[in-house]
């Protein structure tokens, strides 16, 4: 929390939204209300309608506090096309869609009518990750190509690249897999050297794989993540994937595929050794090939709570 409170200090909207999105979890709800109130209020000053836009989600989402309207009678005072974007991308994180795709659809119109390219690429985007949403993916991958178009005129190439991924990902959705991971391939020299996008590539060739329940490659691809992770803003998502499969694959009893794999993990991330051991060991253990006794001591050497709960949430609690 301290942290957080230092950024708002420093008036550092960035940083605020950054430390809000990945360490929101560890506030308790009275710290979460006052760094919120101040964190709005920051957001008002500023006129950071991105960071405001996050405040008032957590309001709503954490605290079951409505401050939609606020924004919405904001977003009219303002009148500008950054109000009214983050308003209508909060009506799409709290599931009002229409009214997101007619806000919208209202800003499409009036940056086309002011040759604001960008702005209008933006918004397509936007609308195709609503209708990706309704599983209208047909739509989705429309409108992702007619901002693709405007990106490739204005030489955004990494606001392209970002983009063709997602839509490769949309093809997957769709059913259409091999044709999904062969962009993900052409895709994939072009992103080396940008972390995020890498990650991005990675983690969605391991969605590919667990579809096909193909676990091995699926394990690679979070270990080929998590590499490329590291350090960035993208760690946390990418060791949730891992997560993910691991907690798959023990719902399966699928228990040898992990103690095959979690070696991987180990030796590329000595830092977490203890935690991937007991993973194994309890894999080991649920397939009949070790002791109660011999997983309780691997399970006594994390010490780290988050580590140990998630332990838990692999089924073993008990131990």
């Amino acid at each position: 929390m301290k942290e957080i409170l230092e950024a708002i200090e420093e008036q550092d909207c960035k940083k605020v939204e950054n430390l809000l999105y990945h360490r929101i979890d560890e506030l308790g709800d009275e710290e979460l209300k006052d760094v919120l109130e101040k964190a709005e209020k920051l957001a008002i000053e500023c006129e950071d309608f991105e960071l405001y836009k996050l405040t008032v989600y957590y309001f709503h989402e954490l605290l079951e506090i409505d401050k939609l309207g606020e924004f919405e009678k904001l977003a009219e005072e303002k009148d500008t096309f950054e109000a009214k974007f983050e308003l209508a991308d909060l009506y799409y994180l709290i599931g009002e869609l229409d009214k997101s795709l007619e806000l919208y659809r209202t800003l499409l119109e009036e940056e086309t009518a002011k040759g604001n390219v960008e702005n209008v690429a933006k918004v397509y985007y936007s609308m195709a990750l609503i209708h990706e949403e309704l599983q209208e993916y047909d739509k989705a991958l429309e409108l992702m190509d007619k901002a693709i178009e405007i990106y490739e005129e204005l030489g955004n190439e990494e606001q392209l690249l970002r983009i063709k991924i997602h839509r490769a990902y949309v093809l997957f959705e769709s059913g259409e897999s091999y044709e999904a991971k062969a962009l993900l391939a052409g895709l994939l020299p072009k992103v080396q050297g940008k972390s995020d996008l890498l990650v991005e590539v990675h983690l969605s060739f391991e969605e590919i794989f667990e579809e096909d329940e193909n676990y091995d490659a699926a394990l690679q691809e979070c270990l080929y993540a998590m590499i490329h992770a590291k350090g960035t803003d993208y760690e946390e998502v990418a060791f949730g994937s891992l997560m993910d499969v691991l907690w798959q694959l023990f719902l399966e009893d699928d228990f040898e595929t992990v103690y095959l794999n979690v070696d991987m993990f180990t030796n590329a991330f000595p830092d977490m050794a203890d935690f991937f051991e007991a993973v194994k060991a309890i894999a080991l253990y649920k397939d009949g090939k070790i002791s109660e006794e011999e997983v309780s001591k691997y399970l006594e050497k994390v010490t780290d709570q988050r580590q140990i709960d998630l332990l838990e949430f692999l089924g073993e609690a008990e131990l």
